[in-house]
């Protein structure tokens, strides 16, 4: 159970499935046991009210920045002024309203993945599904990125699971996080944040022997 407003961290060994498991809590797969529910109905792909933000933002190269956010309630939002109204918001809020007429093309890397997180909060979706949207970023835009995700959540009222292999992103950004074993994939750990240090050790802890890796990021990992 993700509550709205709570940041899920999941983290786990490369191979063990994390990503797998949000595209079926997307309903983009069927699960071997058990179901994915929203308000007690199971999810199926293009749920209305659950969005997906991956590495790589996927921008349409034909639409400007603002169309391009648009486009991501096309289908849902009814009503076109408030459509406009919505995306013009969104802009605004990561920063993006002085370049809103730019073709992706124009966009670093940064602002190309704050386009895609506009895209998916377009619509107001309820649950944000995140797989390791910040990998390839410079550590200040992560930072940056990360911020504006957990205040969104917050503002919002979205619940954010959130896939990442780094140790310090997910104690800058989760209220609780999850680590899987390697495959079968199983919880070894689940802990809220209270207490950053303590959890760090255990979340180093429970990834066993992928330890020493992701032990060499400083602690926080530049968050």
């Amino acid at each position: 159970i993700v509550e709205r407003g709570e940041v899920l961290a999941v983290l786990g060994p490369s191979g063990c499935g994390k990503s797998t498991l949000l595209r079926v809590l997307a309903g983009l797969e069927v699960p071997d046991a058990g179901r994915v529910t929203l308000d007690g109905v199971p999810v199926r792909a293009g749920h209305p009210e659950l969005a997906l933000v991956t590495q790589q933002p996927h921008l349409l190269p034909w639409r400007t920045v603002r169309g391009n956010v648009a486009f991501g309630g096309l289908f849902t939002v009814r009503d076109r002024r408030e459509l406009a109204r919505r995306t013009g918001e969104l802009l605004a809020r990561v920063g993006l309203q002085e370049v809103a007429d730019w073709r992706p093309a124009g966009l670093s890397g940064g602002m190309a993945q704050r386009v895609a997180l506009a895209r998916a909060l377009v619509r107001r979706p309820r649950v944000l599904l995140m797989d390791e949207p910040f990998s390839a970023l410079d550590v200040t835009t992560r930072r940056t990125l990360g911020a504006e995700v957990r205040r969104l959540a917050r503002e919002e009222g979205v619940a954010v699971v959130l896939v990442t292999h780094d140790v310090g992103e997910a104690l800058g950004l989760a209220d609780r996080v999850v680590v899987l074993s390697s495959r079968p994939a199983r919880v070894v750990l689940e802990r809220t944040n209270d207490d950053p240090a303590s959890l760090r050790e255990a979340i180093l802890d429970a990834l066993g022997s992928g330890r020493p890796a992701l032990a060499a990021a400083p602690a926080g990992g530049g968050w």
